[in-house]
């Protein structure tokens, strides 16, 4: 392979590896700020030797200077902030700890996907490219989802109503039946909308499916910004371990108690059959006394009828 076509390649595969370092390290540097709380955007420099010269730095939001500020001879003398949604500072003593980070007293929803560049402007010398570039994200915490059951009025199907609030960005809703299955296509109705004068969400979800009543159902609300999970769930009548465990010991003394019926009444039987058949031998061995007794019982019927013919003879 000839040299001149070998340089080109070497060339391209050190620029591209190049390239994946720098996207690698912005990813690093990547900061998550959640709304209305203090931030901190971190940039140290560990370069030329500050603590004699005269220069300044400007922290940028995009192309938007945020915040100036000039020393000299290691000397504090101005701080400007330029910044309308909130108080910027960086610390005075930047140049002997090299710590150039960036305060930020609350973070504003409005910057949900933003860079910030560190410039260090020395006089006399040409504008350097930035000494730091951070990657700046915003996010806040959504309120516990209320989740409402409605009885259904016509038919089968249930109505669930699942309502979230004060979070941002976007989140993601889903609903899951008995924990792990989910719910057929078009059963969903998603709502979102900003709250009034700021740019946090309001989410409302309906649930519309057919189901028994004791189905457990669920409603996730994913603030994928925050990694966060919030969820919230309906137990249909299962509504406490005490109530199901009353209900268990109930229906084991209900079949206890029908054993129990059982079995009494399964001795009476045998008991009535052993009685039928004992009084069936009593009358079977008895049977030749019971004929004498009704012979004996004819004669006397006779003699007292011959007796009264006679008595009957002599009045006359």
């Amino acid at each position: 392979m000839c040299p001149h076509w070998a340089m080109p390649a070497l060339w391209r595969t050190g620029l591209l590896l190049s390239f994946i370092s720098y996207s690698a390290s912005l990813e690093e540097a990547c900061v998550l700020g959640v709304v209305g709380q203090p931030i901190s955007l971190p940039c140290f420099y560990n370069g030329l030797k500050l603590d004699s010269l005269n220069f300044s730095i400007e922290w940028r939001r995009d192309k938007d200077v945020v915040l100036r500020s000039v020393w000299e001879e290691a000397r504090h003398v101005e701080i400007q902030s330029m910044s309308n949604a909130n108080s910027t500072t960086v610390s005075s003593d930047a140049p002997q700890t090299g710590n150039f980070s960036l305060e930020l007293s609350a973070v504003d929803p409005q910057e949900s996907q933003t860079y910030y560049s560190l410039f260090l402007i020395i006089p006399g010398k040409e504008q350097s490219p930035p000494i730091c570039r951070v990657c700046f994200r915003t996010a806040a915490r959504f309120s516990s989802p209320l989740l409402k059951r409605e009885e259904p009025v016509k038919g089968d199907e249930t109505v669930f109503m699942c309502h979230s609030s004060g979070g941002f960005p976007e989140p993601a809703v889903r609903w899951l039946v008995d924990e792990t299955e989910e719910p057929p296509d078009g059963s969903i109705r998603t709502f979102t909308a900003p709250l009034p004068g700021s740019l946090f969400y309001n989410i409302t979800s309906h649930l519309i499916i057919n189901i028994s009543q004791d189905t457990s159902v669920s409603c996730v609300i994913e603030n994928q910004s925050m990694n966060e999970t919030l969820t919230s769930t309906s137990y249909g009548v299962r509504t406490s371990p005490v109530a199901r465990r009353a209900a268990e010991a109930m229906w084991i003394f209900s079949t206890a108690l029908c054993v129990v019926v059982g079995l009494m009444i399964f001795a009476a039987l045998v008991y009535q059959i052993h009685l039928d058949r004992t009084s069936k031998r009593h009358c079977h061995s008895d049977k030749g006394h019971k004929d004498d007794c009704e012979d004996c019982e004819g004669e006397t019927v006779v003699m007292n009828s011959e007796q009264v013919d006679s008595l009957t003879e002599t009045d006359v």
